[in-house]
Formats: C-alpha cells, sequence, structure tokens
C-alpha cells in the first residue's frame, strides 16, 4: 500500500493513494494525520475501512511525514560516497539531524538560499518508523518499520563545511524533499537489489543500489534506539552514493530552473525543481 500527505480544501489530511485516485482517511474522525494513524497502529484497517474518494491531482501533496518529531540522517553510509569524500572508514553510523522545516513536499521547490551557490543533491532511501522503541535489536528492527519514502538530502556545502559539524549545511528551509508516498514494506520487498538513482536536468549522477549501504537499516535502528527512544514518524534518511557534485571535477550544484529526481526501485520517483531564495 501507498500513503500520502497532503492538503486539501485547506485541510491537512493523509490518504491511501491508488493510481491516480486518493481515498481520504484523514475525514473519518479518527487520526487527523498520517504519523497519528501510524502511531495508532490503525493504518492498515483504515485503509481496508475507506473514505471518500478524491483525484490525486485535487491534492497538495506535503512531506510523507509533515511533522516527525525526530529526523535522523546517515552521512557516509555508501562506501564510493565515502572513498570520494576522503573520509576514514569508521565502526558507527555517522548521524545528524535535520528540523522538520527543512522538508518539502514532491513538487513543491527546493530552495537555494541567497548566502551561498552549492547546493547539492544527494539521493536518499527514507524509512518512516511505525512502532517506537527503545535497545531495539537488530533482529527485530524491520518490524519497526512503517514504511519507505524517496529523500533528496539536499546540502549548502560551503555552510555544511564551515566545521566539522554537519549542522547549518543540512537545515536551510525547503532543502529536503520527501516523497512522494510512503510505501509499505510488503510492496517494496527485502532491501537490497531495490535500484537508487539520482538525475540532475535528465543526466544520471548517481546510481546505486540499496544493498550497497555500509550500516544498512536494522543495524541504524538498532544503533539511534540505544541513544534514543524512537517513535511512530520519525523518519531516517539512509545516506547518499557516490557521485555528488561537491566532489566532481568540475563541481556540479544545483541550479535555480533545474530539475532532480531521485528514483527508487519499488518506492517511487521524486521530482523537484530548484528556485532561488527570494
Amino acid at each position: 500500500m501507498q500513503f500520502a500527505s497532503y492538503r486539501f480544501v485547506g485541510r491537512p489530511g493523509f490518504g491511501l493513494v491508488q493510481g491516480e485516485r486518493v481515498i481520504d482517511l484523514g475525514a473519518t474522525g479518527g487520526p487527523a494525520s498520517l504519523r497519528q494513524a501510524i502511531a495508532s497502529g490503525a493504518l492498515a484497517s483504515l485503509a481496508r475501512r475507506g473514505g471518500a474518494e478524491l483525484a490525486l491531482a485535487e491534492v497538495e501533496l506535503l512531506p510523507v511525514i509533515p511533522d516527525p518529531a525526530k529526523l535522523f540522517c546517515v552521512g557516509l553510509n555508501y562506501e564510493l560516497h565515502r572513498q570520494e569524500t576522503g573520509r576514514t572508514a569508521v565502526g558507527h553510523p555517522t548521524i545528524f539531524t535535520r528540523f522538520a522545516d527543512t522538508l518539502a513536499a514532491a513538487g513543491q521547490p527546493i530552495v537555494r538560499p541567497r548566502v551561498s551557490a552549492m547546493l547539492d543533491y544527494e539521493g536518499e532511501l527514507a524509512v518512516i518508523v511505525g512502532r517506537g522503541g527503545r535497545h531495539i535489536a537488530q533482529a527485530d528492527a524491520l518490524t519497526h518499520v512503517a514504511g519507505y519514502a524517496c529523500f533528496n538530502d539536499a546540502s549548502v556545502r560551503d555552510w555544511q563545511n564551515h566545521t566539522h559539524q554537519y549542522t547549518p549545511g543540512k537545515n536551510f528551509p525547503a532543502t529536503a524533499p520527501f516523497g512522494p508516498t510512503l510505501v509499505t514494506p510488503d510492496e517494496v520487498g527485502e532491501l537490497g537489489p531495490q535500484r537508487i538513482t539520482t538525475r540532475l536536468n535528465g543526466r544520471t549522477v548517481q546510481d546505486a543500489h540499496l544493498g550497497d549501504m555500509i550500516f544498512p537499516v536494522p543495524v541504524v535502528i538498532a544503533y539511534l534506539s540505544t541513544f534514543t527512544p524512537l517513535a511512530p514518524g520519525d523518519v531516517i534518511a539512509m545516506g547518499t552514493p557516490g557521485g555528488v557534485g561537491f566532489k566532481r571535477d568540475p563541481q556540479l550544484f544545483m541550479q535555480p530552473g533545474d530539475t532532480v529526481e531521485v528514483e527508487i526501485e519499488r518506492v517511487g520517483l521524486l521530482r523537484s525543481t530548484v528556485v532561488a531564495e527570494a
């Protein structure tokens, strides 16, 4: 199944996506958001119960989870990306965080900030936590996953590299497209063979498989849950493959007017345009 968060006639909601239709699940008196529905454990039963049918073109998509309590990102999680950065291999996942207001929906623009022209693409798999917990064992970790989505962890490279701390370059508003839908694990299948591709203006700039991750999803969930409780609706962006623009020669950055696409087999296609900050 696939689920989306959206706004319809001014009302935030969520629904079950079926082709070009969406079954509105947020107007039935139950959970008002996708995160609340995940937390209640009622997402599948809500989908079975159904609701009003809308045309997908009639709704304004929002980020899959517009309001995650926690949004984690994994750095240097593909070997070719680690090599191109020149970073030393480490024994634990590299973790940093984003704020919720950095998220953008599928179809909404990525905003290049006025203080930098070094806006880089980073196609990634996002994991949406379904069942929270602390000290989650790797063997149980995938039972805590509600679904997957495409993510673009766009980075403002000069600000990211002001110091060894990533936070400034990863938290400009509207620099992290997330969507278009949450796809449940049964549709995606066992992670590994799915191809992840990023295209800039039609040119393939990143091309890998999810199985190329250094620290796969169960390892990252177990690691995160050791130092902080995970909650339903928390989001984990699992890192980007090699081929980022900052490490190319010549360097390649996203410009206003560009179109960037992140596509993951069995997960979806996330397309964004780039605009300059007003």
